[in-house]
């Protein structure tokens, strides 16, 4: 907050305060749903594109807006100072540490120790920066949060909970549907069809709501999901587009596209889960392994994107953070990778050349440096099954271990789980 109304005005030697723009149209599309106006939430100024969950997110706060008197005019050379960003401004800011919290959690259940997790944090907040306060999207920040708890529900074999919070985080910003192929991968057979019923019921019944009040907007909105090249960056797609009105081209297909293409890197990661049969509880090496894939899957968005803003690296820098916390050199070189991606990001230069290129090859490295090792044949519990020992006989790390990147050495490499 501080960097919003004095640092940051101060540097650049302006009056006005350093504010997120695109987050007054979602308080503005948030306060049209307060007030069950449903046709109105994807027509202007709101420019909304994502599913009506990235609006409720933002009801609490604007009915303390309202509440307090005040407006909420987008900022401006007229509204320098707008008193609604003090309320606004911390409970975005709160809002969007979901994912800090959830990068906590899964750190926490791979074993690692404070230190890490301390590192782990301050990198990851540092990257959240760029969402929340430079560019105020915290959809994508509660969206990415949930997906982790999601993921982590279905590492402690809670399929139940975990289709809820994924179907949650679709609501709130479809950019997680990347990662839904490969989840779905890990998911048993017989679970399939709950999970994914669970799973679609949150956003089908948001966006059956904002269609039945308003089809032809939300339609448009959701399904061309325009962006402005000549506002934000090129890429080498842009000319490939659809160009619609105002001078804004359709990031929709593209965004599908990348969708089709996770789907082939599910495939690997089902090869594998499939070769041996469901686990009762994930070892933290398959943890590690999914998180890296679904980083994958998330960067896949910024390989496609017709148009890019910086804000749009951001997901995939979160999830390689998370699994790159199993030694102390994967996470310090990739934190000081994802966080110099971030920092470069905000350059305003246009030319997919000098902008697109350089992003994604930092994003590249990013997680070649977080990359999780690939499991090597079926675990220890399913080949003992295998030649008819009980599973008791597993050999398992002492629990003052934990923080540790391997077994014990008295332990056997195949007996690692």
């Amino acid at each position: 907050m501080v960097s919003t109304i004095w640092w940051g005005p101060e540097l650049a030697g302006k009056s006005g305060w350093f504010l997120p723009d695109d987050l007054w149209r979602t308080l503005i599309a948030a306060q049209r749903l307060l007030h069950a106006d449903l046709s109105s939430l994807y027509t202007r100024p709101t420019a909304l594109v994502s599913l009506p969950g990235a609006a409720v997110i933002l009801v609490p706060v604007v009915a303390l807006i309202g509440a307090a008197g005040l407006s909420l005019r987008v900022p401006g050379a007229y509204h320098s100072h707008p008193f609604a960003w003090l309320l606004a401004g911390p409970y975005e800011i709160a809002l969007s540490a979901v994912a800090l919290f959830a990068a906590d959690a899964i750190a926490e259940r791979l074993g690692a120790g404070r230190p890490k997790r301390a590192l782990l944090a301050a990198a990851s907040a540092v990257a959240l920066w760029s969402v929340s306060v430079k560019w105020g999207h915290p959809e994508d920040a509660v969206a990415v949060g949930l997906l982790l708890y999601g993921i982590l529900a279905l590492s402690e074999s809670r399929p139940e909970r975990a289709a809820w919070l994924i179907g949650a985080a679709v609501a709130v910003q479809p950019l997680v549907l990347l990662t839904l192929p490969i989840v779905l991968m890990v998911v048993e057979q017989r679970r399939l069809v709950a999970f994914l019923a669970r799973a679609a019921t949150p956003a089908a019944v948001l966006l059956a709501a904002a269609a039945s009040a308003n089809w032809k907007a939300t339609m448009t909105a959701v399904t061309s999901q325009p962006n402005w090249p000549t506002v934000d960056h090129q890429t080498v797609w842009t000319p490939f587009a659809t160009h619609l009105a105002d001078g804004a081209v359709a990031g929709g297909p593209a965004r599908a596209f990348a969708i089709v293409v996770a789907s082939g890197g599910a495939l690997v990661v089902g090869r594998r889960w499939r070769a041996t049969p469901t686990m009762a509880e994930w070892s933290p090496d398959d943890l590690r392994e999914l998180l890296w894939w679904a980083a994958v899957a998330l960067a896949l968005r910024s390989v496609f994107e017709t148009v890019m803003v910086a804000y749009y690296l951001w997901p995939a820098l979160a999830l390689a953070l998370v699994a790159a916390s199993r030694s102390w050199s994967r996470l310090a070189a990739t934190s000081i990778a994802a966080i110099t991606v971030t920092f470069a990001s905000q350059v305003p230069w246009q030319s997919p050349w000098s902008w697109w290129v350089p992003m994604i090859g930092g994003l590249t490295l990013t997680l070649f440096l977080a990359r999780v090792p690939l499991r090597k044949g079926p675990t220890a519990q399913y080949a003992l099954a295998a030649v008819g020992e009980p599973s008791q006989t597993m050999v398992a790390a002492p629990s003052g271990c934990r923080d540790s990147d391997a077994a014990p050495p008295a332990a056997p490499s195949a007996f690692r789980r």
